[in-house]
């Protein structure tokens, strides 16, 4: 599922409700592999979200793509000045959005990625540190 689904997932911009629906994704392929699991008495139930949760380590389809997402950041920003790909990122047109709610861009979704995966690293050092100094 991995290979197939985010198929070049650098380049999107994901909304609530596409984060939404590759969960919901997820899930059916996920309880579709797995399959259904055989109670003591004989009956047959379907894996519970947790079950499958535990079974694929709790690996997140949503953080893979911010992770690739961010890892083509920098690969953009490591080009050479004059490449096509520089270029079309640094390319501003001109200033005519709507008057409505302005519209998610990549480079939102980049800069939130980034703020969230500090801000991440930052609680879980503080944590870190308030443990280490207990024991």
């Amino acid at each position: 599922m991995r290979p197939v689904v985010p198929y070049a997932c650098e380049t999107w911009v994901l909304k609530e409700n596409i984060k939404t629906k590759l969960r919901v994704f997820k899930r059916k392929v996920l309880k579709r592999i797995y399959g259904s699991t055989k109670e003591s008495d004989g009956t047959w139930r379907i894996k519970s979200n947790e079950e499958l949760n535990r079974l694929i380590s709790n690996k997140n389809i949503i953080n893979y793509i911010k992770a690739q997402r961010l890892a083509w950041f920098g690969q953009v920003h490591r080009m050479p000045d004059n490449g096509i790909v520089k270029k079309v990122y640094e390319w501003s047109p001109t200033p005519t959005r709507s008057i409505e709610r302005p519209k998610n861009r990549w480079d939102d979704d980049v800069k939130s990625d980034t703020t969230n995966t500090v801000h991440a690293r930052d609680k879980f050092c503080e944590y870190f540190l308030l443990n280490l100094c207990y024991f």
